[in-house]
């Protein structure tokens, strides 16, 4: 009894363990397929922006390398501080109004400097969101587009709004991998947080707004 007790006790260790790594190896996953993503669409606009506007391609090109080294360097721990997340986003939105007419942005948070520093999040947990608003933020007739990005923190918990313009006419080139961003980090944030999360969006005819509430 005492053997087939401590066998016993080993094969849930064993299958806890095992339970565990499939866990992670499925989450790096997720997390490196978000990577290569958004780095194929800044490719994409650096290949368009070279034939009209080479000096803003080359200086799009030098923002893209401080992104690599974000990516390489920075971000390839299990969590990050939400400072460095919201620096991040804030550059990226730039980077995209540099190549862009007519494109406002605007990014706010309503913490304090500590708690921006003190509190950790998975890498990237926000990037999705941002770049599927830029993808769908552009007006085919030139017209102005924007993107709101609210952070807050209050009671433990993290409310992120974005909030983008969008275009009734725009239709994605895309339609094969159309929407497989979103559906990753759905499956990530379910993996991270359970049912401890809470993400709403709501799209209206010329407006998408992203609403996420994380435990912190």
């Amino acid at each position: 009894m005492i053997k087939l007790f401590q066998r016993w006790i080993r094969d849930n260790e064993r299958m806890s363990d095992l339970k565990n790594l499939t866990l992670t190896m499925e989450l790096n996953e997720l997390r490196n397929q978000i990577n290569p993503h958004f780095l194929f669409n800044m490719l994409n606009g650096i290949k368009a922006l070279v034939r009209s506007n080479p000096e803003k391609a080359t200086l799009v090109i030098m923002k893209l390398s401080e992104f690599l080294r974000y990516q390489l360097y920075e971000n390839n721990v299990e969590k990050t501080p939400l400072r460095s997340e919201i620096d991040f986003l804030t550059n990226f939105l730039e980077l995209e109004k540099i190549r862009r007419d007519n494109f406002q942005v605007e990014v706010n948070d309503q913490s304090t400097i500590h708690n921006l520093n003190a509190i950790f999040l998975p890498a990237n947990i926000f990037t999705t969101f941002v770049e599927n608003a830029i993808k769908h933020s552009i007006d085919i007739k030139q017209g102005e587009s924007y993107i709101r990005i609210d952070i807050n923190v209050n009671n433990h918990k993290l409310y992120f709004d974005c909030v983008n313009s969008i275009d009734p006419n725009y239709v994605a080139s895309d339609k094969k991998n159309s929407g497989l961003g979103l559906a990753n980090v759905k499956r990530r944030l379910h993996l991270l947080y359970g049912d401890s999360y809470t993400l709403n969006t709501t799209s209206k005819v010329n407006e998408y707004h992203v609403h996420l509430i994380l435990p912190i």
